[in-house]
Protein backbone atom coordinates (compact mmCIF):
# COMPACT_ATOMS: atom_id res chain seq x y z
CA UNK A 1 0.00 0.00 0.00
CA UNK A 2 1.72 3.13 -1.19
CA UNK A 3 1.66 5.93 1.03
CA UNK A 4 1.79 9.95 0.00
CA UNK A 5 2.42 13.25 2.31
CA UNK A 6 0.30 16.00 -0.11
CA UNK A 7 -1.48 19.64 0.80
CA UNK A 8 -4.86 18.92 0.67
CA UNK A 9 -7.13 21.14 -1.27
CA UNK A 10 -8.17 24.44 0.33
CA UNK A 11 -11.87 23.11 1.66
CA UNK A 12 -10.06 21.27 4.07
CA UNK A 13 -7.56 24.44 4.99
CA UNK A 14 -7.42 26.04 8.56
CA UNK A 15 -7.38 30.06 7.18
CA UNK A 16 -4.58 30.31 4.59
CA UNK A 17 -2.21 27.83 6.06
CA UNK A 18 -2.41 23.98 4.23
CA UNK A 19 -3.00 21.23 6.34
CA UNK A 20 -0.84 18.59 5.65
CA UNK A 21 -2.38 14.54 5.68
CA UNK A 22 -1.69 11.28 4.96
CA UNK A 23 -3.49 10.14 1.76
CA UNK A 24 -3.62 6.47 1.47
CA UNK A 25 -3.66 5.25 -1.98
CA UNK A 26 -5.52 1.86 -2.43
CA UNK A 27 -3.99 -0.81 -5.55
CA UNK A 28 -5.81 -1.20 -8.62
CA UNK A 29 -8.89 -3.82 -8.09
CA UNK A 30 -8.90 -7.04 -10.60
CA UNK A 31 -11.86 -6.52 -12.75
CA UNK A 32 -14.70 -9.30 -11.94
CA UNK A 33 -14.70 -11.39 -14.93
CA UNK A 34 -18.63 -12.41 -15.33
CA UNK A 35 -19.45 -15.81 -15.33
CA UNK A 36 -19.01 -18.11 -18.68
CA UNK A 37 -21.46 -18.58 -20.76
CA UNK A 38 -22.03 -22.63 -19.66
CA UNK A 39 -21.63 -21.24 -15.71
CA UNK A 40 -24.68 -19.21 -16.46
CA UNK A 41 -26.95 -22.51 -17.81
CA UNK A 42 -25.87 -24.92 -15.10
CA UNK A 43 -26.44 -22.21 -12.34
CA UNK A 44 -29.78 -21.50 -13.90
CA UNK A 45 -30.48 -25.25 -14.11
CA UNK A 46 -29.68 -26.05 -10.85
CA UNK A 47 -31.70 -22.84 -9.01
CA UNK A 48 -33.98 -24.86 -11.02
CA UNK A 49 -33.66 -28.07 -9.08
CA UNK A 50 -33.00 -30.03 -12.69
CA UNK A 51 -31.09 -33.34 -12.27
CA UNK A 52 -27.56 -33.18 -13.00
CA UNK A 53 -27.32 -35.95 -15.79
CA UNK A 54 -30.01 -33.28 -17.58
CA UNK A 55 -27.36 -30.38 -16.35
CA UNK A 56 -24.61 -32.35 -18.75
CA UNK A 57 -26.93 -33.06 -21.67
CA UNK A 58 -27.98 -29.72 -21.85
CA UNK A 59 -24.42 -28.49 -21.95
CA UNK A 60 -23.93 -30.65 -24.22
CA UNK A 61 -26.10 -29.90 -26.94
CA UNK A 62 -25.10 -25.85 -26.02
CA UNK A 63 -21.29 -26.50 -26.59
CA UNK A 64 -22.60 -28.47 -29.95
CA UNK A 65 -24.58 -25.58 -31.43
CA UNK A 66 -22.13 -22.80 -30.30
CA UNK A 67 -18.95 -24.71 -32.48
CA UNK A 68 -21.68 -25.91 -34.94
CA UNK A 69 -21.59 -21.81 -36.00
CA UNK A 70 -17.94 -21.40 -35.98
CA UNK A 71 -18.05 -20.37 -32.10
CA UNK A 72 -20.61 -17.63 -32.02
CA UNK A 73 -21.81 -16.39 -29.15
CA UNK A 74 -25.85 -17.90 -28.87
CA UNK A 75 -27.14 -14.12 -27.86
CA UNK A 76 -26.13 -13.32 -31.88
CA UNK A 77 -28.06 -15.87 -33.31
CA UNK A 78 -31.58 -16.75 -33.23
CA UNK A 79 -34.03 -18.69 -34.48
CA UNK A 80 -32.88 -19.42 -38.42
CA UNK A 81 -29.69 -20.76 -36.53
CA UNK A 82 -31.71 -23.07 -34.52
CA UNK A 83 -33.24 -24.10 -37.58
CA UNK A 84 -30.37 -24.66 -39.50
CA UNK A 85 -28.48 -26.91 -36.37
CA UNK A 86 -31.44 -29.16 -36.08
CA UNK A 87 -32.31 -29.60 -39.87
CA UNK A 88 -28.14 -30.95 -39.55
CA UNK A 89 -28.92 -33.24 -36.76
CA UNK A 90 -32.21 -34.55 -38.61
CA UNK A 91 -30.63 -34.65 -42.26
CA UNK A 92 -26.58 -35.07 -42.02
CA UNK A 93 -26.28 -37.40 -38.56
CA UNK A 94 -29.56 -38.99 -38.98
CA UNK A 95 -30.57 -38.79 -35.47
CA UNK A 96 -33.93 -39.43 -33.97
CA UNK A 97 -37.17 -37.37 -33.29
CA UNK A 98 -35.86 -37.24 -29.37
CA UNK A 99 -32.34 -36.52 -29.73
CA UNK A 100 -33.53 -33.45 -32.07
CA UNK A 101 -35.90 -32.51 -29.86
CA UNK A 102 -33.83 -32.98 -26.97
CA UNK A 103 -31.57 -30.55 -28.40
CA UNK A 104 -34.03 -28.12 -29.18
CA UNK A 105 -34.96 -27.98 -25.20
CA UNK A 106 -31.95 -27.17 -24.33
CA UNK A 107 -31.78 -24.85 -26.33
CA UNK A 108 -34.85 -23.17 -25.59
CA UNK A 109 -33.96 -23.49 -21.79
CA UNK A 110 -30.77 -21.35 -22.79
CA UNK A 111 -32.50 -18.45 -24.63
CA UNK A 112 -35.64 -18.10 -22.41
CA UNK A 113 -33.81 -18.54 -18.57
CA UNK A 114 -29.85 -17.34 -19.46
CA UNK A 115 -29.88 -14.87 -22.09
CA UNK A 116 -33.60 -14.02 -21.21
CA UNK A 117 -35.34 -13.82 -25.21
CA UNK A 118 -38.24 -14.55 -25.13
CA UNK A 119 -39.69 -17.30 -27.14
CA UNK A 120 -41.79 -15.53 -29.85
CA UNK A 121 -38.74 -13.46 -30.74
CA UNK A 122 -37.02 -16.98 -31.66
CA UNK A 123 -39.96 -17.41 -34.37
CA UNK A 124 -41.18 -20.59 -35.81
CA UNK A 125 -39.18 -23.38 -34.27
CA UNK A 126 -38.54 -26.85 -35.87
CA UNK A 127 -39.88 -29.86 -33.79
CA UNK A 128 -39.59 -33.15 -35.42
CA UNK A 129 -42.52 -35.59 -34.86
CA UNK A 130 -41.94 -38.63 -32.36
CA UNK A 131 -43.15 -42.05 -34.25
CA UNK A 132 -45.10 -44.02 -31.89
CA UNK A 133 -42.89 -47.21 -31.39
CA UNK A 134 -44.72 -50.52 -29.95
CA UNK A 135 -42.84 -51.66 -26.40
CA UNK A 136 -40.60 -54.58 -26.07
CA UNK A 137 -42.48 -56.82 -23.98
CA UNK A 138 -41.57 -60.04 -22.67
CA UNK A 139 -44.15 -63.06 -21.91
CA UNK A 140 -43.47 -64.41 -18.19
CA UNK A 141 -41.47 -67.24 -19.29
CA UNK A 142 -38.80 -65.24 -21.01
CA UNK A 143 -38.29 -63.25 -17.62
CA UNK A 144 -37.93 -66.31 -15.70
CA UNK A 145 -35.28 -67.24 -18.73
CA UNK A 146 -33.53 -63.96 -18.49
CA UNK A 147 -33.36 -64.13 -14.56
CA UNK A 148 -32.01 -67.50 -14.25
CA UNK A 149 -29.22 -66.08 -16.49
CA UNK A 150 -28.19 -63.26 -13.64
CA UNK A 151 -27.12 -64.44 -10.44
CA UNK A 152 -26.06 -61.83 -7.08
CA UNK A 153 -26.77 -58.62 -6.76
CA UNK A 154 -27.42 -58.10 -10.72
CA UNK A 155 -30.30 -60.97 -10.45
CA UNK A 156 -31.84 -58.53 -7.44
CA UNK A 157 -31.72 -55.17 -9.37
CA UNK A 158 -33.72 -57.20 -12.26
CA UNK A 159 -36.00 -59.18 -10.03
CA UNK A 160 -36.80 -55.36 -8.65
CA UNK A 161 -37.24 -53.49 -11.94
CA UNK A 162 -39.85 -56.19 -12.80
CA UNK A 163 -41.38 -56.99 -9.36
CA UNK A 164 -41.68 -53.38 -8.58
CA UNK A 165 -41.94 -51.94 -12.28
CA UNK A 166 -38.79 -49.63 -11.77
CA UNK A 167 -36.88 -47.33 -13.87
CA UNK A 168 -33.22 -48.49 -13.41
CA UNK A 169 -32.13 -45.22 -12.25
CA UNK A 170 -34.63 -45.46 -9.57
CA UNK A 171 -33.81 -49.28 -8.92
CA UNK A 172 -29.70 -48.43 -7.96
CA UNK A 173 -30.99 -45.21 -6.27
CA UNK A 174 -32.68 -47.11 -3.53
CA UNK A 175 -31.93 -46.25 -0.07
CA UNK A 176 -32.08 -48.21 2.90
CA UNK A 177 -34.78 -46.52 4.76
CA UNK A 178 -37.06 -46.66 1.30
CA UNK A 179 -38.15 -50.03 1.83
CA UNK A 180 -40.54 -51.13 4.06
CA UNK A 181 -41.02 -55.06 4.60
CA UNK A 182 -43.96 -54.53 7.10
CA UNK A 183 -46.10 -53.21 4.15
CA UNK A 184 -44.48 -54.66 1.44
CA UNK A 185 -44.12 -50.99 -0.12
CA UNK A 186 -41.08 -49.43 -1.81
CA UNK A 187 -40.85 -45.42 -1.84
CA UNK A 188 -39.12 -44.18 -4.75
CA UNK A 189 -38.06 -40.80 -4.22
CA UNK A 190 -37.37 -38.29 -6.52
CA UNK A 191 -38.32 -40.21 -9.34
CA UNK A 192 -38.83 -38.71 -13.39
CA UNK A 193 -40.32 -35.43 -13.07
CA UNK A 194 -39.18 -34.95 -9.67
CA UNK A 195 -42.07 -36.99 -8.30
CA UNK A 196 -42.10 -39.06 -5.21
CA UNK A 197 -44.72 -42.53 -5.25
CA UNK A 198 -45.55 -45.81 -3.64
CA UNK A 199 -44.87 -48.95 -5.46
CA UNK A 200 -45.41 -52.80 -4.40
CA UNK A 201 -42.52 -55.12 -2.60
CA UNK A 202 -42.76 -58.54 -3.93
CA UNK A 203 -43.02 -61.28 -1.52
CA UNK A 204 -40.88 -63.66 -2.82
CA UNK A 205 -38.17 -60.71 -3.25
CA UNK A 206 -38.21 -60.09 0.81
CA UNK A 207 -35.56 -63.28 1.82
CA UNK A 208 -33.46 -62.52 -0.81
CA UNK A 209 -33.11 -58.86 -0.50
CA UNK A 210 -33.18 -58.79 3.54
CA UNK A 211 -29.91 -61.12 3.02
CA UNK A 212 -28.43 -58.53 0.64
CA UNK A 213 -29.16 -56.01 3.40
CA UNK A 214 -27.15 -58.45 5.95
CA UNK A 215 -24.40 -57.87 3.58
CA UNK A 216 -24.38 -54.64 2.68
CA UNK A 217 -24.58 -53.36 6.65
CA UNK A 218 -21.54 -55.60 7.47
CA UNK A 219 -19.77 -53.53 4.65
CA UNK A 220 -21.09 -50.45 6.14
CA UNK A 221 -19.87 -51.58 9.58
CA UNK A 222 -16.40 -51.90 8.07
CA UNK A 223 -16.34 -49.00 6.52
CA UNK A 224 -17.19 -46.73 9.46
CA UNK A 225 -14.20 -48.65 11.44
CA UNK A 226 -12.22 -47.62 9.23
CA UNK A 227 -12.84 -43.80 8.91
CA UNK A 228 -15.18 -43.60 5.69
CA UNK A 229 -18.79 -44.98 5.38
CA UNK A 230 -20.01 -41.84 3.97
CA UNK A 231 -22.82 -41.42 1.22
CA UNK A 232 -24.26 -38.66 -0.48
CA UNK A 233 -27.57 -37.35 0.95
CA UNK A 234 -30.07 -35.02 -0.88
CA UNK A 235 -29.46 -31.05 -1.16
CA UNK A 236 -27.73 -29.59 1.96
CA UNK A 237 -29.20 -31.97 4.64
CA UNK A 238 -25.81 -33.06 5.38
CA UNK A 239 -25.52 -29.29 6.81
CA UNK A 240 -28.55 -29.70 8.85
CA UNK A 241 -27.93 -33.10 10.14
CA UNK A 242 -23.92 -33.22 9.79
CA UNK A 243 -24.47 -37.12 10.88
CA UNK A 244 -26.84 -38.33 8.14
CA UNK A 245 -24.11 -39.43 5.72
CA UNK A 246 -22.97 -41.87 8.00
CA UNK A 247 -26.52 -43.81 8.86
CA UNK A 248 -27.39 -46.88 7.96
CA UNK A 249 -30.93 -45.93 6.60
CA UNK A 250 -29.37 -43.45 4.71
CA UNK A 251 -27.14 -46.01 2.53
CA UNK A 252 -27.61 -47.20 -1.08
CA UNK A 253 -29.02 -50.66 -1.08
CA UNK A 254 -26.46 -51.32 -3.96
CA UNK A 255 -23.21 -49.92 -3.20
CA UNK A 256 -20.63 -50.18 -5.87
CA UNK A 257 -17.12 -51.82 -4.94
CA UNK A 258 -14.91 -49.50 -4.70
CA UNK A 259 -14.85 -46.00 -2.27
CA UNK A 260 -15.95 -43.25 -3.85
CA UNK A 261 -14.18 -40.07 -3.16
CA UNK A 262 -16.16 -36.44 -3.37
CA UNK A 263 -13.75 -34.33 -5.04
CA UNK A 264 -14.97 -30.82 -3.35
CA UNK A 265 -14.66 -32.36 0.02
CA UNK A 266 -12.39 -35.12 0.04
CA UNK A 267 -14.25 -37.32 1.84
CA UNK A 268 -14.53 -41.00 0.54
CA UNK A 269 -17.44 -43.65 0.64
CA UNK A 270 -19.76 -45.64 -1.55
CA UNK A 271 -21.53 -44.51 -4.22
CA UNK A 272 -24.62 -46.71 -5.96
CA UNK A 273 -23.35 -49.37 -8.47
CA UNK A 274 -22.73 -47.56 -12.13
CA UNK A 275 -25.96 -48.27 -14.43
CA UNK A 276 -23.89 -49.40 -17.17
CA UNK A 277 -22.71 -52.76 -15.28
CA UNK A 278 -26.29 -53.65 -14.98
CA UNK A 279 -27.40 -53.23 -18.38
CA UNK A 280 -24.36 -54.89 -20.02
CA UNK A 281 -24.90 -57.74 -17.42
CA UNK A 282 -28.86 -57.99 -18.61
CA UNK A 283 -27.59 -57.72 -22.20
CA UNK A 284 -25.62 -60.67 -21.67
CA UNK A 285 -28.50 -62.56 -19.79
CA UNK A 286 -31.00 -62.02 -22.89
CA UNK A 287 -28.00 -63.18 -25.61
CA UNK A 288 -27.18 -66.20 -23.28
CA UNK A 289 -31.58 -66.71 -22.73
CA UNK A 290 -31.45 -67.07 -26.82
CA UNK A 291 -34.10 -64.00 -26.88
CA UNK A 292 -34.46 -62.35 -30.59
CA UNK A 293 -36.24 -59.46 -28.56
CA UNK A 294 -34.21 -56.77 -28.51
CA UNK A 295 -34.84 -56.78 -24.37
CA UNK A 296 -33.37 -54.34 -22.05
CA UNK A 297 -33.31 -53.17 -18.23
CA UNK A 298 -36.87 -51.06 -19.38
CA UNK A 299 -37.97 -53.81 -20.80
CA UNK A 300 -38.63 -55.34 -17.32
CA UNK A 301 -40.55 -52.44 -16.48
CA UNK A 302 -43.04 -52.77 -19.65
CA UNK A 303 -43.40 -55.97 -18.77
CA UNK A 304 -44.01 -55.92 -15.61
CA UNK A 305 -47.36 -53.20 -16.37
CA UNK A 306 -48.41 -55.84 -19.38
CA UNK A 307 -48.45 -58.82 -16.79
CA UNK A 308 -50.19 -56.14 -14.16
CA UNK A 309 -52.90 -55.53 -16.98
CA UNK A 310 -53.31 -59.24 -17.81
CA UNK A 311 -54.31 -60.46 -14.84
CA UNK A 312 -57.26 -58.07 -14.34
CA UNK A 313 -55.70 -55.14 -12.53
CA UNK A 314 -56.89 -51.55 -12.88
CA UNK A 315 -55.17 -49.67 -15.31
CA UNK A 316 -55.34 -46.50 -13.06
CA UNK A 317 -54.31 -48.60 -10.35
CA UNK A 318 -51.28 -49.71 -12.62
CA UNK A 319 -50.90 -45.83 -13.43
CA UNK A 320 -49.89 -45.20 -10.19
CA UNK A 321 -47.50 -47.86 -9.71
CA UNK A 322 -45.23 -46.71 -12.56
CA UNK A 323 -45.85 -42.82 -11.56
CA UNK A 324 -46.96 -41.71 -14.87
CA UNK A 325 -48.74 -38.73 -14.49
CA UNK A 326 -51.29 -39.05 -17.39
CA UNK A 327 -53.44 -42.57 -18.48
CA UNK A 328 -52.27 -41.75 -22.06
CA UNK A 329 -48.05 -42.73 -21.02
CA UNK A 330 -49.49 -45.83 -19.41
CA UNK A 331 -51.65 -47.26 -22.22
CA UNK A 332 -48.28 -46.52 -24.55
CA UNK A 333 -46.67 -48.98 -21.99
Amino acid sequence: MTELKAPLPNVFSQGTRPVSASIHVLPDQPTRQPPKLLDQLREALRSRHYSRRTETTYCHWVKRYIFFHHVRHPAEMAEPEMNSFLTHLAVKEKVSASTQNQALCALLFLYRHVLNRKIGDLGEVIRARKPKRLPVVMTREEVKTVLAHLAGDKWLMASLMYGAGLRLMECLRLRVQDVDFSRSEILVRDGKGAKDRITMLPDSLKGPLHKHLVKVKAIHEKDLAAGWGRAPVPGALDRKYPNAPREWRWQWIFPQEKLWKNTQTGEQGRHHIDESLVQKAVKDAVTRAGLIKRASCHTFRHSFATHLLEGGYDIRTIQELLGHSTITLTLDT
